[in-house]
Formats: C-alpha cells, structure tokens, sequence
C-alpha cells in the first residue's frame, strides 16, 4: 500500500507522573523515489557491520502536520508492518489526511481512521510548548532524525569492448533526514518534551 511507518519511544519522567515509555507511531505514504527497490536492498553485504557511518547527502527537513488517528486493531489491512512496529503505540497512531485520500483511493476501509481536532475547529487548541495546564489539550511536536539510510543506487560507468559507454549499479547512495510531526494530544502531559526551554 506504500506506507512508511516512524516509530518513537520515548522515555517517560516518573517524577512527573508519566509511565516508564512513551510510544508513538507516525503513518505516512511512500513515495517510489523515497528509497531504494528491496531486491536491490537484498543483495547489500555490509562491510565492517560495526562501523559509524556518514550519509553522503542531508535532506531537508519535512514538516508534518499529523491530523487523523489511525485505529490499531483495523490497521493491518494498510500494512500487516502496523500489528508489530506500533504494537506499543495502539493509542498513538497518526497519520495525514492528504495520505488517507490516496489510500483510499486504493481501496482501504475508511473506518480505521478518525480526524483529530484542528487548531481551525478549536481556536483556543496552542502548541503544547506555550500551554500552561498540563491536562489540557493542544497540539504536541516530535521531531526525529534518520541519520543514515538507503536513498538511491550509484550507478558507475564503463566501456564494453567496442568503446560504447554502458552504466551499471555500483553501490547504493546514503542518506540523512529528519522529521518534525505536529499532532493533536487530548492533555499536555502526553507531551511534556514539548516545552520552551
């Protein structure tokens, strides 16, 4: 179904009344050129496995406005990936209405998702970071970094015996990209990382 699936585990402050972890699960659509095809990714052998890698090119960040929650137990028809990877984060699953259009237009039951509130529908709704009550609802901010992936394969090029210039795949380009999601929270305290410092 071309779904990409973030998840976040956050620690909680026991002092500050929360649990031990924090789990949240960010649910967006793939885009074809976003990473490399698996069967190129199947046939990778890792040199040195142990190695701090560098990515070769930094992506700009992407700035998400998480506004429909997505139902955990009717997820697994949108990727059979929902089930483990947000297991933690049933209560915790957001996506983007532009991205529910497009799977529903492949076919995907509509019933699992839910439109959160939206600053539009509740002026009084701020960003967590300037909410003075903990128990109040506003609009949380997580941001993330993927300090290394695949992107793109490396093409590299070659004369075959009559001089002609041929191309062939040679390796894989990395990447690093970070991610800010901005979602509805029905109490700040599901957010306390959120805070002007």
């Amino acid at each position: 179904q071309e779904v990409k699936i973030f998840r976040a585990l956050i620690l909680g402050e026991l002092e500050r009344g929360q649990s031990q972890f924090q789990a949240l699960c960010f649910v967006t659509r793939l885009h074809r050129n976003e990473i490399i095809p698996s069967e190129s990714m199947a046939k990778l052998r890792q040199k040195n496995p142990r190695t701090v890698r560098q990515a070769e090119e930094v992506r700009g960040l992407e700035h998400l406005s998480m506004d429909v929650a997505v139902n955990f137990s009717k997820a697994a028809q949108l990727s059979s990936h929902i089930h483990n990877v947000c297991a933690e984060a049933k209560e915790a699953i957001y996506t983007r209405e532009e991205d529910v259009k497009f799977w529903l237009e492949k076919g995907v039951d509509g019933s699992m998702f839910e439109v959160l509130p939206q600053g539009s529908d509740l002026p009084e709704l701020q960003r967590c970071r300037h909410c003075p009550d903990r128990w109040k609802p506003c609009i949380c901010s997580y941001s993330l970094s993927i300090e290394w992936y695949p992107c793109m394969l490396k093409y590299c090029k070659s004369r075959d015996a009559g001089g002609k210039v041929t191309s062939y795949k040679c390796g894989i380009r990395s990447c690093q990209k970070g991610y800010t999601f901005d979602y509805y929270v029905p109490q700040k305290q599901l957010c306390l990382w959120d805070e002007e410092t």
